[in-house]
C-alpha cells in the first residue's frame, strides 16, 4: 500500500501541502474553465445543523486555503439532506444523483447520518463515486457484523441482517468499496466508554440503559461486554422506548440497591439526559454519580438543561480525536478561527471534516497526475483513495483499512459543564485503539 506522508502537487511551489499548518497551493492560477468539483452532503438545517455546519466550515476552509489542484480550480457543491428537520435518506439520495449528473464532480464528503448513508452508498457505488464521511459510526456501513463476538454476551457475532440492518455487502452492488470514514465505529465507541469508566472513574459495577434503536443498542452492548472483560460487571440492563416513556426511576432504584456505581446510556440526548435527572433523588447528593453516553448526547446544551441539577458527572464519548487538544493541529485551528471569526463557526467535527477534504485532495492529486493533466475519472479518484495511508492530518495520521474504516481509532471523552448549558464541555480523556482493538 502506498504510504503518503507528504503530497507534492504538480506545479506546486512546495511539498508541504498536507502537513497541518501548510497553506501552499499551485504556483499559478488554474486556467479559466478548468474546474473539478467536490460534492458535500450534510444536514445543514434542522437538529443536526449545530454539528454539521461547523463541519462544512472545515471543508470550506481547506478549499479556501488550497483553491487550485494540478491546474484545476476546486469548487464545492454543498447540499442539505435535512430540509429543516431530521436527516432525510430520500433527500440525501436526490443529492447524490445530482452530484452524479455533473461530470466534473469526482468525489463527495458526507453524509453525517447512518440512515442517509444506507440510501446513498448503493447509488454512489454503482457509479464509482468516492465518499468520505466525517461522522457516521454504524458498523454495518463497512462490514457484515453488527457486534463482534467478543462484544456479544452470547460469545457469537451478531450479523447486520440479524440486527435488522443491511450489511456492507448489501450496500455495494458494484462489489467494490467506495465508502470511507474518519470516525471510529459504534462498537469501539461503546467499548471506550467502558475503558474510561473502569480506568479513570474506577467504576466496577454499572447499570445500562438503551433505547430500542440500533445505534443505542450497539453502544450499550459494546459497553457491557468491554466492562465485563475488564473485570467489572453490569448489574442490570433496561431498554426503553423514548416515544412512549422515559421513566426509569424504578429501574434506577433497583440498580442503586444492587450497588451500581454508574449508569451508561446508549441513545439520543432527549431521553438520556432526562434519565440523568431522575437519578438525583436516588443517588446521594454531591457524589456526582457518573452517567455516561455516546456522541448522541455530547456537546448538546439540551442535555445539560434536561439533566438539571445533576449535570455534574455527565460524560459522553465522541468517535474522533479532539483537534483542539492536539499540539500539531493548533496552527490550523488558530488559522480557521482567525478566518471565520465567530466562535460558533468551529465545532467538534470542523477539523475532521477539514481532514476528510485533505484526504480527498490527495486522491484527486494522484488521479489528476495519472490522467496527465486532463480531468481524471471517478474510478481513478477512487483507486487513489484506497492507496492512501499515513497522511499527516489535523486529527492524526490518516488512512483506511480494507473495509474503509479509519486507522486513526481515537475516541474522545468529554465532561459536561456543571450548570451553564452554553458552556463548553471539557475534554476528560481519550482512548486510542489505533494500534489495537479492545477485543
Amino acid at each position: 500500500m502506498l504510504s503518503i506522508r507528504r503530497t507534492k502537487f504538480t506545479g506546486a511551489i512546495c511539498a508541504c501541502l498536507f502537513v497541518v499548518a501548510a497553506t501552499c497551493t499551485s504556483s499559478s492560477p488554474a486556467p479559466a474553465g478548468k474546474v473539478l468539483r467536490i460534492g458535500v452532503d450534510l444536514p445543514l438545517s434542522g437538529r443536526e445543523s449545530r454539528a454539521a455546519t461547523p463541519a462544512l466550515n472545515g471543508i470550506r476552509f481547506f478549499v479556501q486555503t488550497h483553491p487550485t489542484l494540478d491546474g484545476f480550480r476546486v469548487a464545492l457543491d454543498a447540499r442539505d439532506d435535512a430540509a429543516g428537520g431530521s436527516p432525510d435518506p430520500e433527500r440525501g439520495a436526490s443529492n447524490v444523483n445530482r452530484f452524479l449528473s455533473d461530470a466534473t464532480l469526482l468525489g463527495m464528503i458526507g453524509p453525517f447520518d447512518a440512515a442517509v448513508a444506507r440510501k446513498e452508498i448503493p447509488i454512489a457505488n454503482s457509479a464509482g463515486l468516492a465518499m468520505v464521511s466525517p461522522a457516521t459510526g454504524n458498523p454495518c456501513l463497512t462490514r457484515d457484523v453488527f457486534v463482534p463476538a467478543p462484544l456479544n454476551p452470547a460469545g457469537t457475532p451478531i450479523s447486520c441482517r440479524a440486527a435488522g440492518l443491511p450489511s456492507a455487502s448489501d450496500l455495494r452492488p458494484g462489489h467494490t468499496n467506495n465508502f470511507f470514514r474518519l470516525t471510529v465505529t459504534d462498537d469501539l465507541q461503546g467499548a471506550a466508554a467502558a475503558d474510561f469508566a473502569f480506568t479513570n472513574l474506577h467504576v466496577a459495577r454499572a447499570a445500562v440503559i438503551s433505547d430500542r434503536e440500533s445505534y443505542g443498542q450497539g453502544l450499550a452492548t459494546a459497553f457491557s461486554a468491554r466492562l465485563r472483560k475488564l473485570g467489572g460487571s453490569v448489574v442490570g440492563r433496561l431498554a426503553i422506548d423514548p416515544a412512549t416513556s422515559t421513566d426509569a426511576q424504578a429501574f434506577l432504584a433497583a440498580m442503586k440497591a444492587d450497588g451500581a456505581q454508574a449508569v451508561y446510556y446508549g441513545g439520543a440526548a432527549s431521553a438520556g439526559c432526562a434519565i440523568r435527572a431522575q437519578m438525583t433523588p436516588l443517588f446521594p447528593a454531591g457524589e456526582a454519580t457518573p452517567f455516561l453516553g455516546g456522541d448522541g448526547i455530547a456537546h448538546d446544551p439540551r442535555c445539560v438543561r434536561a439533566a438539571g441539577d445533576d449535570a455534574a458527572g455527565l460524560y459522553a464519548t465522541v468517535p474522533i480525536a479532539d483537534a483542539a487538544s492536539l499540539p500539531g493541529a493548533r496552527p490550523a485551528v488558530h488559522d480557521f478561527k482567525a478566518a471565520f471569526g465567530s466562535a460558533t463557526a468551529y465545532g467538534l467535527y470542523t477539523m475532521v471534516a477539514y481532514d476528510a477534504t485533505a484526504i480527498l485532495y490527495a486522491a484527486l492529486d494522484q488521479a489528476a497526475r495519472a490522467a496527465g493533466g486532463q480531468l481524471p475519472t471517478r474510478a481513478q479518484v477512487l483507486a487513489g483513495l484506497t492507496r492512501i495511508s499515513g497522511l499527516a492530518g489535523a486529527t492524526g495520521s490518516l488512512g483506511f483499512d480494507a473495509a474503509g474504516d479509519t486507522t486513526n481509532r481515537v475516541v474522545s471523552v468529554f465532561e459536561a459543564p456543571r450548570s451553564d448549558a452554553r458552556a463548553a464541555w471539557r475534554l476528560a480523556g481519550t482512548v486510542d485503539y489505533s494500534a489495537r482493538l479492545p477485543y
